[in-house]
């Protein structure tokens, strides 16, 4: 049975247990001093953490344990962030395989395709990355222009993706295409799996305003996938892209991005040691930020819409983290100066990644607040 609610006997006794398995996992460099270590060395301990979860059996907690999860409910996967966050722990490189991929796989995917893909997905064995975004498609998503031709056996991949994370490591691409010419609008998409290692394929990677080589864009020229890496009805991508946005925007993302913000945060508090207000009035958000996700995901855990409490999830967090690198860099701190110069810049594209916050603003006014047009 799953824990229900966050005040369970059950949760505070899980907790002790997620404490204590992160705080023997963490890797020894990371717990040295992370924002000394280089971009090698920082992807290095996300490797290892991959590594590590898997081994503790935290990789999967809310997968059904037929899929090689642990068959928790969102309650004990929030536990497991909240306590990574505690201790500042990495985020795995295996993330959007264990946070989109295969969640969208176990919900719409085939048993052919679970048997295939979950296992690899869970030990981080293979990378995935979204083909989502295109130079003409990004907030909006149903203007995708990469085709998919039927051919036989399944279909040829034609077109290009951009700003595409972790491209350049990824075995596998979810990816949303178009199917059709001739049908309506958000009935004429597929959704595919395909291989990012074969002919045609194009990785470019981007280098950014910070330096690094995050995201891509990448080309496809006749690439083939097989019917059998067809997720749902050819026509009807757009429902299965609706789940990898759910969980993109969702209670699980901004559980991931809460660990993220209390790394920096806890960092401010040193850097800021002479006038720690403005530090102290982000670690007051970073609290907000975690009581809606609590809100949304016990919501989720009864099987109730959650979709009003957890709407607001990715504005906060993405400008929580954005106000967070701005007092950093404007601190002064001299130790830590390179750190807040990289996550000031890298932290600009987080309020137009996994949708504009004007977009979710414009979501929240229409559908949460139903103001009239």
């Amino acid at each position: 049975m799953t824990i229900t609610r966050f005040d369970e006997p059950a949760a505070a006794v899980f907790r002790e247990e997620v404490a204590a398995w992160v705080r023997d996992a963490l890797p020894e460099k990371w717990t040295a001093d992370r924002a000394s270590l280089s971009p090698a060395e920082v992807q290095q301990a996300q490797r290892e953490w991959d590594a590590a979860l898997y081994a503790g059996g935290y990789a999967g907690l809310a997968w059904p344990a037929e899929y090689g999860g642990r068959g928790f409910g969102p309650i004990e996967e929030l536990i497991y962030y909240e306590e990574s966050s505690r201790a500042n722990a990495p985020d795995g490189f295996g993330r959007i395989g264990r946070v989109l991929a295969g969640p969208t796989i176990i919900a719409a995917g085939s048993e052919a395709q679970r048997a295939k893909y979950l296992p690899r997905i869970l030990d981080a064995s293979e990378i995935w990355c979204q083909g989502f975004s295109e130079p003409g498609a990004g907030s909006d998503l149903a203007s995708v222009a990469t085709t998919a031709v039927k051919v036989d056996g399944g279909y040829l991949v034609n077109g290009q993706k951009i700003w595409t994370s972790f491209a350049q490591y990824s075995k596998r691409c979810l990816m949303l295409v178009k199917t059709s010419n001739e049908l309506p609008r958000h009935h004429n998409l597929g959704f595919l799996l395909l291989d990012m290692e074969q002919d045609g394929v194009d990785v470019r990677p981007i280098r950014q305003i910070d330096g690094e080589e995050e995201f891509s864009e990448v080309f496809f020229t006749d690439v083939f996938v097989a019917d059998e890496d067809l997720v749902g009805d050819e026509h009807e991508g757009w429902k299965v892209a609706m789940t990898v946005l759910g969980n993109e925007r969702g209670t699980t993302e901004a559980a991931t991005r809460l660990v993220e913000a209390a790394a920096q945060i806890d960092l401010l508090g040193r850097c800021c040691a002479e006038g720690g207000v403005d530090a102290a009035r982000l670690d007051d958000r970073r609290e907000l930020l975690r009581w809606h996700i609590l809100r949304a995901t016990e919501e989720k855990a009864a099987g109730l819409d959650w979709f009003t409490a957890g709407s607001i999830l990715k504005v906060q967090w993405s400008e929580l983290i954005q106000d967070a690198a701005r007092l950093g860099l404007d601190s002064g701190c001299t130790a830590h100066r390179d750190y807040w110069r990289h996550h000031y810049l890298a932290s600009k594209a987080m309020s137009i990644y996994s949708g504009t916050n004007e977009i979710q603003r414009n979501i929240i006014t229409d559908r949460v607040l139903k103001v009239a047009r």
